[in-house]
């Protein structure tokens, strides 16, 4: 018999047989007979061991502790695939895990104590559809193992964990060990402070859960009234608002970049360098010759956004002269040598490490490197000579890609070019700058492109039609108006270029067996693809079931909706279908690019993720300094969660700022109409966007009428039960601005179209279930009472 392992901590007695796996507690009584070593267990015993040994849940280690081999793993991987398309287990990277859990490791915010004063954490980033994060139980050790004192953590504290299931079924799901404390956060609450009368005043939440807090009079600091501010929460009573005292005043939030740095204290985002950092910056001199090739001569140019301030990658192209491959041509793609700076454990390392990623708002840059690296020594600038690690890459005149080889030069960029530069030049109308090169080397570039869309088009990625919007700022930092930018080849030829380039630092690493960190992009869950699937099932669109998923199938999706009124709809359904792209030292491919082998190069400048990769490719092709150590090597789980976790705060911090910018654009147009689009359904009422602004509002069930509305799922909508009309996921409507909370980046409309007649399927009481005004959920068979009938 196999003892079911109950704590993932737990090992073996000594002397224990290890044949019998790694077990723990022993299983109930009542299931001592079914559990037998060496046969399949049944599904609630499989179940509870997922949940319960979370890194323990792939399906080799499942075996093991099984003791399963020849037909019994074949049968345990039915078994496996069985659970997967009844939606109660999903793969995250090579594990099951039950849905909506957390990972093994996790980055969490220790947000405060229970009633018995232990510690509770949440997800530092949490995007599930429910948007509630699980709470975690902090387990504070004392010792650690064999390293002396094991991390303490404390309120306030941003902390990478070790996840566990909780056995405790009264308290939260999941308890935690500390690995490693990644930021000493002041107990600080933010929010703009606003006086009263007699003294003291209020501090106005900037969240959209947020509520308000009292500053007593001797506890206002020098906060004026529209400051943002920080407070200590200095009590919290049992009755009436919370109290608090202002620690820090950050600035006026009528200010220029207000909305910005709302953002950037909300999600913790490191802005400001250290002198230790900026000093180490300022210190750096010029690369050198050394373990460099030169390639001064090589007219490599760089093609950018217009506004760019740093350029950190230039391309070139050439016809292949080899008579092995007629037609074919070589695309060389250079990256700034950011390593050669940034060496591993320097004062810019950490501070690189600690921050992930740049943040981009609309009014500003949060860099991950300071300017004297980013937009001066390692931004490949016109006519001047930097250090740069180089891609020549040989394709086919099919697009196959035919060999590829990395150099660390020196070189010296011909031209820099804006998008729309380039691609006028192209189009016809080339400029003085553009015109001197357009024959010798946009023109081979462009043919380059040409037979790289042949390979993409053969290996089908997934093809979203989702537009993003851009907001243009005036001089006050107000919103001037938000557009579309056109899609250019421009774009697409440096995307190619640089998935291509990833491609191959994937390839190179592999082939020399060194560690690194990879771009992963697992296939949508089965419980995802059902879901999808039942909603395509109602525009008589079918999906193909099965667990080996790949992009093209949801093209065949998207291409069938092609033209349709619910084109918009069908794109934005598969794109939550999706899995989130992570990084991770373990390799599964991206599924959406539809590659087996990627990592991230191109852009080291802006994330920490590529400068890993960079130290790597030194290492392993032995091009002189500022490889990567052991020490790094040994950590690559821990930074690869971590840069994960800062991927995920840059995106909620920006989209925050967005909400909060439109907000403030609306905030004075209350009462006024708008052309809308409905942009999501739930229970409780329907998400308005507003495409010519790029807003999202919401407008609650219980305004939607008198009638009681039924959500449907598969439909992605609400239907009235009496008159049989609703709403779905991408009708057009037209709403009006009832309520624009500019701090909170909420707007709440009323709902002015009538809706459409709906299929009678989504006005199915038994399955859906009633809701009243309320959004309260009736049961079968209850009348309203007389007065609301």
């Amino acid at each position: 018999m196999t003892r079911i392992p109950r704590d993932p901590t737990e090992r073996p007695a000594k002397g224990a047989n290890k044949k019998k796996g790694r077990a723990a507690k022993a299983a109930p009584a009542a299931e001592r007979e079914t559990i037998i070593h060496g046969a399949v267990p049944p599904r609630d015993v499989l179940m509870r061991f997922i949940a319960e040994n979370p890194q323990q849940a792939s399906k080799r280690e499942i075996a093991k502790a099984f003791g399963l081999k020849g037909e019994a793993r074949v049968e345990l991987k039915a078994l496996l695939r069985s659970l997967e398309e009844d939606g109660l287990v999903e793969k995250k990277r090579k594990s099951l895990v039950r849905p909506g859990g957390l990972p093994p490791v996790t980055v969490l915010d220790i947000t405060i104590r229970d009633i018995d004063g232990e510690l509770i954490g949440r997800p530092a980033e949490w995007l599930d559809d429910d948007g509630v994060a699980p709470a975690v139980l902090i387990k504070q050790s004392a010792v650690g193992k064999a390293k002396g004192k094991a991390p303490v953590g404390g309120l306030g504290d941003r902390v990478l964990a070790k996840i566990f299931p909780s056995k405790d079924r009264g308290g939260p799901a999941y308890t935690a060990r500390i690995i490693k404390v990644l930021d000493k956060r002041k107990d600080a609450v933010l929010g703009v402070f606003r006086p009263t009368p007699g003294g003291g005043g209020r501090l106005m939440p900037i969240d959209k859960r947020g509520e308000e807090i009292l500053v007593d009079p001797e506890f206002t600091g020098n906060a004026q009234d529209g400051d943002l501010v920080e407070v200590h929460l200095a009590r919290l009573g049992r009755y009436g608002l919370p109290r608090a005292q202002v620690q820090n005043v950050i600035g006026s939030v009528a200010s220029e970049k207000a909305i910005s740095m709302i953002a950037i204290h909300a999600h913790g985002i490191p802005y400001v360098f250290s002198e230790r950092v900026l000093n180490e910056a300022e210190a750096a001199r010029p690369a050198t010759m050394e373990h460099r090739e030169d390639w001064r001569s090589l007219p490599l140019i760089t093609i950018d956004p217009a506004d760019a301030k740093d350029h950190d990658d230039a391309v070139y192209a050439e016809p292949d002269p080899s008579p092995d491959n007629p037609g074919g041509v070589i695309v060389t793609v250079a990256i700034a040598d950011v390593s050669w700076y940034v060496q591993p454990k320097s004062a810019l390392d950490l501070e690189a490490l600690k921050r992930g990623n740049s943040v981009y708002f609309p009014d500003r840059v949060v860099p991950m490197l300071p300017e004297r690296i980013s937009n001066d020594l390692c931004s490949l600038k016109e006519g001047v000579d930097r250090p740069a690690l180089a891609v020549r890459m040989r394709f086919s005149k099919e697009g196959r890609k035919a060999g590829h080889t990395f150099h660390r030069i020196m070189m010296r960029s011909a031209a820099k070019l804006s998008y729309n530069q380039a691609q006028a030049a192209i189009d016809g109308a080339p400029d003085d700058k553009t015109g001197a090169i357009l024959e010798t080397i946009l023109k081979p570039l462009w043919e380059a492109y040409r037979i790289l869309t042949r390979g993409r088009d053969r290996r089908q990625p997934l093809e979203l039609n989702m537009p993003e919007r851009k907001i243009i700022l005036k001089p006050d930092g107000t919103v001037d108006r938000v557009f579309v930018p056109e899609r250019l080849d421009a774009h697409k030829l440096i995307e190619e270029m640089m998935i291509q380039a990833n491609v191959a630092a994937a390839e190179t690493l592999e082939q020399k067996r060194q560690a690194l960190i990879y771009r992963v992009h697992d296939q949508p869950s089965l419980a995802k693809q059902e879901t999808l699937r039942e909603f395509l099932a109602t525009l008589d669109i079918s999906l193909v079931k099965g667990g080996n998923m790949r992009s093209n199938h949801f093209n065949g999706v998207l291409s069938k909706a092609e033209g349709k009124p619910y084109e918009t709809m069908v794109n934005e359904m598969v794109l939550r279908s999706q899995s989130q792209a992570i990084y991770s030292p373990e390799n599964i491919g991206h599924f959406g690019l539809n590659l087996m082998k990627y990592a991230h190069f191109t852009s080291p400048i802006r994330r920490y993720a590529d400068l890993v990769v960079h130290r790597a490719l030194v290492t392993a092709l032995g091009l002189g300094a500022g490889g990567t150590t052991p020490q790094e090597e040994g950590a690559l789980d821990d930074i690869a969660a971590e840069i994960s976790t800062f991927e995920r705060r840059a995106m909620a911090a920006e989209r925050d700022t967005i909400d909060r910018l439109i907000a403030h654009h609306l905030n004075g147009r209350i009462g006024e109409e708008f052309d809308g689009r409905v942009s999501g359904v739930t229970k409780a009422g329907l998400f308005v966007t507003l495409p010519a602004y790029g807003a999202d509002g919401f407008v609650p069930i219980s305004t939607l009428g008198r009638d009681y509305y039924i959500y449907d799922e598969a439909h992605q909508a609400l239907s009235g039960e009496k008159s049989g009309l609703g709403y779905r996921l991408g009708d057009p409507v037209r709403v009006k601005l009832e309520e624009a909370v500019p701090l909170a980046g909420a707007l709440r409309f009323e709902m002015l179209s009538e809706g459409r007649k709906m299929p009678t399927a989504t006005r199915s009481f038994h399955k859906a279930g009633r809701r009243d005004r309320t959004g309260a959920r009736k049961r079968p068979g209850t009348r309203p009472p007389r007065g609301r009938r």
